[in-house]
């Protein structure tokens, strides 16, 4: 048994050897990359050639061996037309047609709303190319969240209206209470039939572990300078006072809220739709919430016959904890999600 052990020990050695020569190597290229990276990456894709090689595919799969040979040659003749056709107008100086471009922007938001910083990227890369006639299509989906993310994605928002960009929000699924807030500052909304809009509305609780402390014989200190630096608290008692001034700025919340609506949407009639309730989109565009009822897949393939349609896309690099942070509150997002489909409340 003796060469046994021996052979384990062996066996050992050559393993704590691989894994340390394995994590020299991980860190070795993970400082280089740290060194080189940037804060993220613009990713552009031309959804129109996307959509048209579908397109082809799907012709292609219903045609047999001969009507495929001959379509071929058909593309490949009238390829060539056009190229000779092209080259004959660049000698004549004829300078190209171009369309305008479509910008396409997706944010699916969470209750954090973090996404905002990859939008002010995708925002500013788009301000610095566009053109007179150049337009963005946001696709949205978000139930809101949390007042100061949702009121800053707006603002990024209406650095396209203040440019002259032409913005249109399509919203598939839900665009609610902070979500609406970004919605409302487009030129136009189109909404799916049953997409859920508005919840014009402002919702905060807070659970208070003050009596149970007390049954187990805890203290809690609170020491503030100023008389509302705290309203309600978590673990001290809260008074009426406190309480009084906490619903007061969330009726500040509300107003301002609704001030916001009725300065994007002046036709709105904010009293009526600023209950805290929510519509699908064949009544959200009753009341006026919205402009047309339709899919965003819709819009998109109509603008394509006179638009090149350009996705644009900020990624950002993330260190591994960050992506495990992430990963989780996306988690926390999808659980929030599903108590606020169930309950049908949201925050802003």
């Amino acid at each position: 048994m003796e060469w046994l052990s021996l052979y384990g020990l062996f066996l050992a050695k050559v393993m704590t050897f691989v894994i340390a020569i394995g994590a020299l190597i991980v860190l070795f290229v993970s400082l280089r990359h740290k060194k080189g990276a940037s804060r993220g990456e613009l990713q552009l894709t031309d959804l129109g050639e996307q959509y048209r090689d579908m397109q082809r595919s799907m012709q292609e799969a219903r045609m047999d061996d001969s009507a495929l040979k001959a379509w071929y040659k058909q593309q490949k003749k009238q390829d060539k037309e056009k190229a000779k056709q092209r080259k004959a107008e660049v000698k004549q100086g004829i300078a190209a047609k171009e369309k305008p471009c479509l910008y396409v922007l997706d944010f699916k938001g969470s209750m954090d709303a973090h996404e905002v910083s990859s939008l002010r990227e995708e925002i500013s890369a788009v301000l610095a190319a566009a053109k007179q006639g150049d337009e963005v299509l946001l696709r949205l989906e978000s139930p809101g969240g949390v007042v100061h993310g949702y009121g800053l994605a707006a603002s990024q928002l209406q650095r396209l209206r203040q440019a002259g960009v032409r913005l249109t929000v399509a919203v598939d699924k839900v665009a609610a209470s902070g979500g609406y807030m970004m919605a409302c500052v487009a030129d136009r909304i189109v909404a799916a039939p049953f997409a859920i809009i508005g919840s014009i509305g402002v919702v905060a609780q807070i659970p208070n572990f003050n009596r149970w402390l007390k049954k187990n014989d805890i203290d809690v200190e609170l020491h503030t300078a100023g008389e509302f630096k705290r309203t309600l608290t978590l673990l001290g008692e809260n008074t009426e006072q406190g309480r009084e001034k906490f619903r007061e700025e969330l009726n500040e919340t509300h107003e301002l809220f609704k001030e916001f609506v009725s300065q994007q949407r002046p036709s709105l009639d904010i009293n009526s739709v600023a209950t805290g309730e929510h519509w699908y989109g064949i009544q959200a565009k009753e009341k006026g919430l919205v402009d047309s009822v339709g899919t965003s897949d819709d819009l998109l393939i109509a603008e394509m016959e006179n638009h090149d349609v350009i996705g644009v896309r900020y990624t950002r690099r993330k260190r591994m904890m960050d992506r495990f942070t992430n990963s989780a509150a996306n988690s926390a997002d999808r659980l929030m999600l599903r108590w606020w489909q169930r309950s049908q409340r949201y925050d802003i």
